[in-house]
């Protein structure tokens, strides 16, 4: 069937995804003039009454929910062959799944995101509604003017009222976030199903990996050693495959991360909104090749400077004497950022790179990574940093590169963030560059970097 150009008065631009028994689009109201998304029912289930209701019940459930921290329904309407849509808020910075391409999180982030969800799921509990599948790909990020962004709960097409639980007769959900009581036919819902599920959503960003069957979880501990003791026992109590020995709602599972996640975690009364800010940092060490760490030895280029180079000898820069101790110059893989996988030109050089990863740390350093193949620009300009404050953008041009430069300072630990995506001054599209500087104070030694950076 002809894909439309238009839904009454949102011009469609590209599809955001296909599901059983839908279709969502990336479509741009000309009147508000603002992105949205719209989700129109599957032409081959048209013809089925109870597949519609199911799909207009969602609209009503999210609206019925009337939160910040769901997204959101604008609109309602059908299109001329009778089949019904609705418009949504557009989150433009992804979902959660998203996130995880690059591997697990650090587990304070993982702590807040998991917290933020379940702060979302106690709204829809407080509005009577389960949501019954609480999964990565269900939970987004919508950017803000400020640069944070707000975390939602989204598809609530398995959602029903709790009113209605003790009848639900079908099994629903999906494997690994779903509960034991979820599985069989016939089986009373409660809130506490979401609590398992909100359980392995922040088991997977932990660990990254999705739980195994309730009551057969790997303890989080054996996919990463070192993990807390606490935080691994309020995980697996979400888990819990009897529901009588979970936590007993959302909102006391999210206090319980929020008290591990330490400070500066986003409790709900303070920051209702449900703002979230991400930092990328722990992605792109990730990314970096897993070389050890070694001393600079590279003979400083004036008393004050080091010279650091990557491991193919293409990149070369200048770093304050002091950021010189430890090198990873194996290379980076681009997809931290969410662009194709590769192995391209990159180091990490920092006085501890143990801290990179952990904005709650002092550490100067800095991180170069080269693209061969799509566009950095527009994957740096949509990341933020938790745990500080953006202080906007400016222009740079200097010998071979021109970008933005995108600062952020009064991080959780002191220190300062600056970013940016540099391509040619020639004007050609390949290489890109991608940087990223941090400080614990004096100062800002960026553009200095910038102007020493050299690709070959």
């Amino acid at each position: 069937m002809h894909s439309p150009s238009r839904i009454g008065r949102y011009r469609l631009e590209r599809t955001l995804g296909t599901g059983a028994f839908g279709t969502v689009w990336l479509a741009h109201d000309d009147v508000l003039q603002a992105p949205v998304a719209v989700k129109v029912l599957a032409d081959n289930w048209s013809h089925r009454l109870d597949i519609r209701d199911r799909f207009l019940s969602e609209a009503r459930l999210l609206r019925k929910a009337g939160s910040d921290r769901v997204v959101q329904v604008y609109d309602i309407g059908e299109l001329p062959d009778g089949r019904p849509y609705f418009v949504m808020e557009y989150a433009d910075g992804g979902t959660l799944a998203d996130r995880l391409t690059a591997g697990p999180l650090p587990v304070p982030e993982a702590l807040r995101l998991t917290a933020l969800a379940a702060r979302s799921a106690q709204a829809l509990h407080e509005a009577g509604v389960v949501h019954r599948d609480i999964k990565p790909s269900n939970v987004l990020l919508r950017t803000a003017h400020d640069g944070t962004q707000r975390l939602l709960l989204a598809d609530l097409g398995l959602a029903k009222n709790l009113e209605h639980g003790s009848g639900l007769t079908l099994a629903a959900g999906s494997a690994g976030y779903r509960p034991p009581e979820q599985a069989q036919p016939g089986e009373g819902i409660d809130a506490r199903a979401d609590v398992y599920s909100l359980g392995a959503v922040g088991y997977e960003l932990v660990t990254g990996t999705v739980p195994g069957a309730p009551g057969e979880v790997v303890r989080p501990e054996r996919l990463r050693p070192g993990l807390a003791p606490e935080v691994q026992r309020a995980l697996l109590r979400a888990l819990e495959p009897d529901r009588e020995r979970r936590w007993p709602s959302a909102r006391a599972f999210a206090e319980e991360l929020e008290r591990l996640a330490g400070p500066g975690a986003p409790a709900g009364r303070r920051r209702s909104a449900g703002f979230v800010v991400l930092t990328v940092a722990a992605g792109v060490a990730a990314a970096v090749a897993a070389g050890v760490a070694v001393t600079v030895l590279t003979r400083p280029s004036t008393p004050t400077e080091v010279r650091v180079t990557d491991r193919t000898g293409r990149v070369v820069a200048e770093v304050p004497a002091g950021w010189g101790r430890q090198l990873r110059d194996a290379g980076w893989n681009p997809k931290a950022l969410g662009l194709g996988s590769a192995q391209e030109p990159g180091l990490a050089v920092a006085d501890d790179l143990g801290k990179w990863q952990d904005l709650t740390q002092d550490v100067n350093g800095l991180f170069i990574g080269v693209s061969e193949h799509g566009s950095v620009t527009p994957k740096v300009d949509a990341l933020t940093h938790s745990g500080c404050h953006y202080d906007g953008s400016r222009s740079w041009a200097g010998g071979d590169w021109r970008g933005r430069i995108r600062s952020w300072d009064a991080c959780a630990g002191g220190g300062s963030v600056t970013e940016t995506a540099l391509t040619p001054s020639g004007g050609g599209a390949q290489p890109q560059v991608y940087v990223q500087v941090r400080q614990d104070g004096g100062a800002d030694a960026t553009e200095r970097i910038l102007r020493s950076l050299r690709v070959t």
